[in-house]
């Protein structure tokens, strides 16, 4: 006589009773298919190598050894990093696969049972996104009507909830402006004394467009990290980040991070590009140059808003963000809808700066899809 095999219970019962309910709760980071697209929505820089420098790199690849593992703490690259973005002396450099790793490490380093993260909203997700991952709180303050920093609330929230972790954009995502350098300066100062004891990340992903940083800031104050990336400089594929702080910082970051985390080929990659700085340079000055004149064209433009922009990227509002977002997939146009993030952002939408070329196409079809009856 044949037993009968025990009954499984459904696969969703199974993940319930593994998963998290939150995890199970959330959405996965969502990005667009951009396929046939001009793609306009994740703010990388449009340019190639030159083809010399692409058949350099090319050889230079071809001699990494693919059977060994990386050198785990990247010295090498480490070093030229801090040569090449004028680290200050005494301060050490921790390598990440792409900023969002380097976001983890921070969390999971600060994930104390009742620690908070705090930061500007609307801003990176991934700020509150590492957070709730980790088991932190996640508090949110405001900007203020015009998307500038609101100092006072800020201070307060810091008062209130004596957040472990502070993050401040520099230029700020999805919004693109600078924070005033008093109000961020008056929040540094103030995470390190009677109202909390905090450290502040000051992100600056879009530096090489803003020219403005608080890299040479880094020894006035010892609980102060800076975290850039080479991926809006044009180097999006390789995925790598870097933080520079003090090295005790540092030390305890290099704790969490997993080893090997930075590839060989994206260490060769990044290492060549940076002998080469001189052509990512030339690149961002044609790209601010392009902002500025992608600026002023749509300002000109009647119902659109634009907002101040110090990165390579510009934020403008319209009477209806998801029509005209939808009349720009129609002309194979792709952006980013950024209306649904926060009330602030209100029929707002987000487009990347690019070629001349690029930038054309894209004015031509805002500019038919605005006269477009809905």
């Amino acid at each position: 006589m044949t037993t009968a095999a025990p009954t499984q219970p459904p696969l969703d019962d199974l993940l319930a009773h593994i998963v998290r309910d939150d995890i199970r709760a959330m959405g996965a980071y969502h990005v667009s298919d951009a396929t046939g697209m001009v793609k306009l929505d994740a703010m990388e820089n449009p340019y190639l190598l030159p083809a010399m420098l692409r058949e350099a790199l090319g050889k230079r690849l071809a001699d990494v050894a693919l059977n060994r593992y990386p050198v785990p703490t990247a010295d090498a690259l480490r070093a030229q990093l801090k040569r090449v973005m004028h680290v200050p002396a005494g301060s050490e450099v921790l390598l990440g696969n792409g900023s969002d790793e380097i976001i983890s490490l921070i969390a999971i380093a600060a994930a104390k049972p009742g620690a908070t993260v705090l930061a500007p909203v609307p801003g990176f997700v991934m700020y509150a996104m590492s957070a709730q991952l980790m088991g932190l709180n996640f508090i949110g303050v405001p900007l203020k009507a015009d998307l500038t920093l609101d100092r006072e609330a800020m201070l307060a929230a810091m008062a209130q909830h004596q957040p472990a972790v502070i993050y401040l954009a520099y230029p700020n995502n999805p919004t693109g402006n600078l924070f005033d350098a008093a109000d961020m300066e008056a929040i540094v100062r103030a995470a390190r004394g009677p109202v909390c004891q905090s450290l502040v990340v000051v992100d600056e992903a879009y530096q090489p467009f803003a020219q403005h940083s608080w890299m040479p800031r880094l020894p006035d104050f010892d609980h102060l990290l800076v975290m850039r990336t080479v991926s809006k400089l044009g180097l999006a594929g390789i995925r790598l980040g870097y933080v520079v702080g003090h090295p005790k910082w540092i030390a305890e970051l290099d704790k969490v991070r997993p080893p090997y985390n930075v590839n060989v080929l994206t260490e060769a990659t990044a290492q060549f590009v940076l002998e080469h700085a001189d052509v990512l340079d030339a690149q961002a000055a044609t790209l601010r140059a392009e902002r500025a004149r992608l600026m002023a064209a749509l300002s000109a433009l009647p119902g659109v808003e634009v907002f101040p922009s110090a990165a390579n990227f510009v934020l403008l509002r319209v009477a209806d963000a998801a029509g005209l977002f939808e009349k720009l997939l129609k002309r194979r146009i792709l952006i980013k809808n950024v209306s649904r993030m926060h009330p602030l952002l209100t029929n707002c939408l987000r487009v990347t700066v690019s070629s001349p070329e690029e930038n054309v196409q894209f004015l031509d079809a805002f500019a038919a899809s605005l006269q477009e009856a809905p």
